[in-house]
């Protein structure tokens, strides 16, 4: 990471912006539950859900197209988004506009949305899009679905169906009318984990929605061994205890040590000198690198060896980077004090521990002797980086009002800002899995 200013006003967005555009993103899964792509949402405050223009609060294609294709170059969002593709919502001025042909075909799904006449203009068009190399997913609605009217469905790879307020009979109904299209089915507002199992069951391909970040308290559980270690090791090194304490601790993890051992003695951790001892792994990995460690543990799974991350682990991570980011390129916020950007990593990352452990967030808490700032943010959405992450879980809630609000209670930070960070935490999210 460069020591740039990403939160310089008006550095990465188009100064023919028409008005500040958030970008958001929510995962998309496949069938195992394996992240397989990012719908980008281009929303401005103001644009409420359900409207016209609720991807980014335009009504022609234009500064629409700008606001896509700006982010795109200028902040590398293709880059970002590393081995995943990113869905962008086409209406019918966007769809028509020469700037949209700028976007890497090889990085982009475009969704024609329902509200696009299928003309045969629009059809021939979309023909030319797909032999240049772009994938096409149509935009479906359970209560106006008509097979016969729709000559895009013939074109498109994907057909994305809303199922947020469809009946469970509705759905059945659906489902055998496109199966023999052989097109790859997206299921669309999946926010509970019954629904998801119900479009899995189904046959649905894809998933989007934060079903899998739902709290699930599970009363009466109790942790794992694994969970337990990671929490105490967690505890001793946020309060800076002696080495040959942590060392007891891993010495009883024999998985934990491994895992240890193949971080530090591996050549991606920059070091050449092979690893001898536990205490040598933990003076070499260092305290800092150590505790972001054991975080992103917790979401990986302690005694797994698999490689493949996780979609919660990416979202905590996410969440974590793009905090920690937020503090260190604004210093109206990192004059408060140099551990505030440990702690906004911290605050970001323990975020969906409830979730992941399936307890509830206070007992979690009273398990770890956090800073103070890390408390409030955690328990109460208080101070500043409290702040901070009601602002990104409104960029993922599709909330830009709430996002807006969010930031005006935060100094030195915009949406240029924002979007900046946001694509950089999703490069380094994405990179866990290498």
């Amino acid at each position: 990471m460069t020591d740039t200013n990403y939160c310089a006003k008006g550095t990465l967005m188009s100064d023919t912006d028409p008005q500040d555009v958030f970008l958001g993103r929510q995962p998309i899964l496949d069938r195992q539950q394996q992240l397989f792509a990012y719908e980008l949402l281009f929303r401005g405050a103001g644009a409420e859900k359900g409207k016209k223009g609720n991807f980014a609060g335009f009504l022609d294609g234009s500064p629409a197209a700008a606001v896509i294709v700006d982010t795109f170059t200028e902040l590398a969002l293709a880059e970002a988004l590393g081995p995943y593709q990113g869905f962008i919502k086409v209406d019918e001025g966007l769809l028509f506009s020469e700037r949209v042909k700028t976007l890497p075909a090889h990085a982009v799904v475009l969704e024609i949305l329902d509200t696009v006449a299928q003309t045969p203009e629009t059809i021939a068009h979309c023909e030319q899009l797909r032999q240049a190399g772009y994938i096409l997913a149509a935009h479906l609605r359970p209560e106006a679905l008509d097979i016969e009217g729709k000559p895009l469905l013939g074109i498109v790879e994907i057909i994305k169906l809303d199922v947020s307020g469809a009946e469970p009979e509705r759905l059945r109904q659906i489902l055998p009318v496109l199966k023999p299209l052989r097109k790859t089915l997206l299921a669309e507002k999946v926010e509970s984990d019954a629904r998801m199992r119900l479009c899995h069951d189904l046959g649905f391909d894809l998933f989007q929605g934060y079903y899998f970040a739902r709290p699930k308290a599970i009363e009466g559980k109790r942790l794992q061994s694994s969970e337990t270690a990671l929490l105490r090791l967690l505890g001793l090194i946020s309060q800076d205890a002696d080495t040959a304490e942590i060392e007891a601790v891993f010495k009883q993890e024999p998985v934990l040590t491994i895992s240890l051992l193949r971080l530090t003695n591996s050549a991606g951790s920059g070091l050449s000198t092979r690893i001898t001892s536990l205490r040598h792994a933990i003076t070499l990995l260092g305290r800092r690198q150590l505790l972001r460690w054991l975080q992103l543990l917790l979401y990986s799974g302690a005694s797994s060896s698999a490689p493949a991350v996780n979609p919660l682990l990416q979202l905590a991570a996410t969440r974590g980077r793009l905090m920690e980011l937020l503090v260190d390129h604004t210093p109206e916020i990192k004059q408060q004090g140099r551990d505030l950007v440990d702690q906004a990593f911290m605050a970001g990352i323990l975020s969906l521990m409830p979730t992941m452990l399936g307890a509830g967030a206070s007992e979690l808490l009273s398990q770890l002797p956090l800073a103070a700032p890390v408390v409030e943010a955690l328990g109460e959405r208080q101070g500043v980086l409290g702040g901070l992450l009601t602002l990104v879980e409104a960029l993922e809630e599709e909330a830009p009002d709430k996002a807006a609000a969010a930031l005006q209670i935060l100094p030195g930070i915009d949406t240029a800002c924002v979007n900046a960070c946001l694509a950089r935490a999703l490069h380094w999210a994405n990179n866990l899995a290498r």
